[in-house]
């Protein structure tokens, strides 16, 4: 009886037992487990890469040019000024001349080409010049024949032969034509000529103002030499940015002058050997 009495009392006690056990165990096993975490914490920082560090943004400093363009105007004075003002001018108007004197040829030339289809396809000159548009040489040329073969009388006109009367008349219409393309080609000339010593002039006014500058400062630094000395190279360039277009524009329009001019003399000499022919109806 007793020892059935004491079978709780033995089973709690080995419940016990087991729980001491198993708390003692896990004593135990808890500072293994953090000296295994510890050792692991460096290996993976090794591991893994440092974070790139961030470059330091330097700030970016527009510097402005002392001894540019701008400067130069702003600095400059009138003489300086005025000198850049003449070499533009110079310069815009080189360029609507040479556009301009462009755009006649070209109109001259397709003038020609209508002329040579034709003028000399019609019937008689008067419907001839009907064919060619209002305005072309051509037609000036060949009307201008047409008025001197229909209007050769009057005293003073009769005592020279219709030969000669209407040649004079033609020769005449074509000499106009020649001046009307030789328009504009004198302004070039004259620019090509003289914009170098424009930008001389502005170039010698540019070291003028370093000798002065030397001479108050009292030395020779760079700072006081520099903006006059590309004051003046400033002005010699734009002397050569001028006058190198103005002379090759003159010349390439003097050739393709000479080259339409003879299509209109060649036009004139035919027009007035039909109408010596009597074929002007």
């Amino acid at each position: 009886m007793s020892l059935i009495a004491s079978l709780p009392a033995l089973r709690r006690a080995r419940h016990l037992t087991a729980a001491l056990l198993a708390g003692l165990a896990l004593g135990l096993s808890l500072p293994q487990l953090a000296l295994a975490q510890a050792a692991s914490e460096p290996v993976a920082a090794a591991a893994m890469p440092p974070a790139p560090m961030a470059a330091p943004t330097v700030a970016k400093e527009s510097v402005s040019n002392p001894y540019g363009l701008q400067a130069l105007w702003e600095q400059g004075d009138f003489v300086a000024r005025g000198t850049l003002i003449i070499m533009i001018i110079m310069s815009m108007g080189s360029w609507y001349i040479i556009f301009t004197k462009l755009w006649e040829q070209r109109k001259l030339m397709k003038s020609a080409e209508a002329a040579a289809k034709s003028f000399w396809n019609a019937g008689s000159v008067k419907d001839g010049i009907g064919t060619l548009d209002e305005g072309s040489a051509f037609r000036y040329v060949a009307q201008s024949g047409v008025d001197a073969s229909a209007h050769h009388e009057g005293t003073l006109v009769e005592k020279i032969d219709l030969h000669t009367w209407v040649s004079m008349s033609v020769q005449r219409a074509i000499d106009n034509i020649n001046s009307r393309l030789q328009d504009g080609l004198a302004f070039l000339a004259t620019v090509g000529s003289t914009a170098p010593f424009v930008g001389l002039f502005g170039t010698v006014w540019g070291i003028y103002h370093a000798l002065t500058a030397i001479g108050i400062s009292g030395q020779a630094s760079i700072d006081k030499v520099a903006g006059p000395v590309g004051e003046a190279l400033i002005m010699t360039a734009f002397g050569l940015a001028v006058a190198v277009p103005a002379v090759m524009g003159y010349n390439w329009l003097i050739r393709r002058n000479k080259a339409a001019m003879e299509r209109v003399r060649a036009f004139g000499s035919d027009v007035h050997n039909v109408l010596l022919a009597g074929k002007r109806t």
